[in-house]
Formats: C-alpha cells, structure tokens, sequence
C-alpha cells in the first residue's frame, strides 16, 4: 500500500509517500524559520500564507521523488490537528481535494500520534512502552498498551519543553528556532554556573511545568540589567551567555529525563522511546541512554529526521488506521487542541 502523508500542523510544510507504513519512498520538508526568526516565534497567518505558497510544489516534489503517479497513491493520511487551525486547513483543504478529484480514501491523523507512530519508521514501536513527545508546542507522555490503546499520563501545566527553550533564546538574544541555538552555546559553557529550578520533579505525578524555569531565567537577567539595553546588557552579566544556556538546557532536561524514569518504573514496562523535535537534542538522548543503562531498560531514539514535523510519521500512522479511512470527507475538519485516537484526557492521567 502506498500512502501520501500531508503535514502541515504548524510552520513546516511537509509531504511523504511511505509503503506499507515503513518504507520511506520519499519525505519532503520546507521549513519557515527565516521567514519568522525575525519575529522570535511562529505568526500565525504568515504561517498560513507560506504553507499556501509552498504545498503544492511539496508534494509534487514528494511524488516524484518516490517515483509514484496519483493514480498508484491508495491512501492519503492528513493531519488534521493539534495545531495551527489556519496551517492546518491548508494541508486539509488540499487532501480533500486530492482525495474527491481522484477517488482516494482519506484518513484524518492526529499530530501527536504521528510523532508516536514516528518509531514505525525506524526499529518499529515497542509494546507495552511508555513515550515522551516533546516538542515547540507539545511535552506529554503516554503509556502505549497496543497501538490501539495509548493513554496520556503526564503533560505540561504551561510550557512546552521545546516553547521554554524558544522564549529562552528570545530572552538571551539568540535567535529564533531557540532549541538548536541554545543546543549550539551550551557546548560552550557550564551547566552548573547559573542555579535553576526543576519543576514538578519532587512529586509523584508525571506533569511538567517550565514556566517557572523561564521566570527563573527573566529573574536573573533583570536583576543584573540584562532586559534594559540602556545598561550595557552583555557587558553587565556575571556569567556568560553560553554558561546560562548550558544551565537552561541542563534544567529542561533534567525535567523531562526525570520524569521519564519515573514514568517507566510506575507503569513497569520495558522500553522508552522520545519524539518530538526536542527528542533531536543530543544532550537529551544521551542522558536517556544512560539513564536506561542505569535502571535496565530500553531506549529508542528515533533518527533526527523523523523526530521534527514530517509527514512520514503521519503517513505511518495513516497506514495503522486504514480501516478509518474513507472517500466521504466532507465532515473532516481541523482542530486545534483535542487529541484525536488517544484515549485519555490531555492531563494528569493514570493506568486506568
């Protein structure tokens, strides 16, 4: 079966043909970061705009890669939320229109299970396992029973792991995406010079919160000046800006390896896997390597390419829910915030 996944969640337009959801045929990625670095975070509506501009070219660029004509496609699997409602209108829109114009089935995909299903791609999902999504717009983490049966048992109070590394970047002046910037000045610094807190990681429950780790930071930057540019800003901190990095990106992580174990001992299961774009920071992956050397269990690392927004993670996951999948599409629309096929409320949640 050859499915066509359409990825347009938030600023990456994205198309993939994958056969018999796990062989990537072609993945195609046209990313926005020069088009809102100067803004220091995503704008919607240009957002939008580009996706207009760009998504056609992205999947013929796709289709031709993989060497497949419309009329060989058997599936077409869209992401249908959460995310940026006007983004993923474009990328449903043109599924729609795919699929009516050439009689295909069309399979809604929800975003966060996409990155789950992300590991079919790779060494294929373990069962039973716990997983972290971590991401711009999203830290959660889920019990995976069957591919049926994924339960949410932790999520962020606030911030996102990967939205804390982005306002953290702004603060310091780095540059939008934040994440891989940050990742960049810490190599050069200490990550024990500027004392952080680790939210939530002294109770027993698996929610993250990281805005006040991001308090902590603006804290620190007024106290000595660094936020008023009529002092000096640079100039005036006592420490410098990659050792405040390395001890931001140390506290991020920390959070999210933390809960992780704990996750993995409550829930008993063997394997641990990470996606999401956070799950590209190396700093993250060796912390959760080691951590499973420690206490005996299985780390899987999806490759950096399939953990950022792709659509072959959503093809893969199209490929799970075939049966779903149907050429009356008029009533599939896009949300923003439900998740869709996980069972579970996106908050505190339990084995039940």
């Amino acid at each position: 079966m050859l499915i066509l996944g359409i990825e347009t969640s938030c600023d990456d337009t994205a198309a993939a043909v994958v056969r018999n959801g796990r062989e990537i045929l072609s993945s195609v990625v046209s990313t926005q970061d020069d088009v809102h670095s100067p803004y220091g975070g995503i704008v919607p509506e240009m957002a939008s705009r580009m996706h207009l501009e760009k998504i056609d070219t992205v999947i013929n660029k796709a289709m031709a890669e993989a060497a497949v004509s419309t009329e060989e496609v058997d599936l077409i699997a869209v992401t249908t939320g959460p995310g940026l409602v006007g983004s993923l209108l474009v990328g449903l829109s043109y599924a729609k229109g795919m699929s009516f114009a050439n009689d295909i089935p069309l399979v809604g995909v929800d975003h966060i299970k996409g990155h789950l299903f992300s590991l079919e791609l790779a060494n294929g999902v373990p069962i039973p396992s716990v997983a972290l999504v971590a991401s711009g717009g999203h830290t959660a983490l889920f019990h995976l029973r069957s591919r049926d049966d994924i339960r949410v048992i932790g999520t962020t109070l606030d911030d996102a792991a990967g939205e804390a590394m982005d306002k953290a970047a702004k603060l310091l002046d780095l540059g939008y995406p934040g994440g891989p910037i940050i990742q960049s000045e810490a190599r050069h610094g200490d990550p024990e010079a500027l004392p952080l807190p680790r939210p939530l990681t002294g109770t027993d429950n698996l929610d993250f919160s990281f805005s006040g780790l991001k308090t902590a930071l603006f804290t620190y930057l007024k106290r000595h000046g660094y936020l008023d540019r009529t002092t000096g800003g640079r100039d005036d901190l006592p420490l410098s800006i990659p050792d405040i990095a390395a001890s931001f990106q140390e506290a991020v992580v920390d959070v999210l390896t933390m809960k992780c174990r704990r996750a993995v001992e409550v829930f008993e299961v063997g394997h641990l896997f990470i996606a999401g774009g956070v799950a590209r920071n190396d700093l993250l992956r060796e912390r959760v390597t080691e951590t499973a050397d420690e206490d005996g269990f299985i780390a899987h690392l999806p490759p950096p390419e399939l953990c950022t927004d792709n659509a072959a993670m959503i093809a893969a996951c199209g490929f799970h829910m075939k049966d779903m999948a149907s050429t009356d599409i008029l009533d599939l629309n896009a949300y923003s915030t439900k998740a869709l096929g996980i069972k579970g409320p996106l908050k505190r949640g339990s084995s039940a």
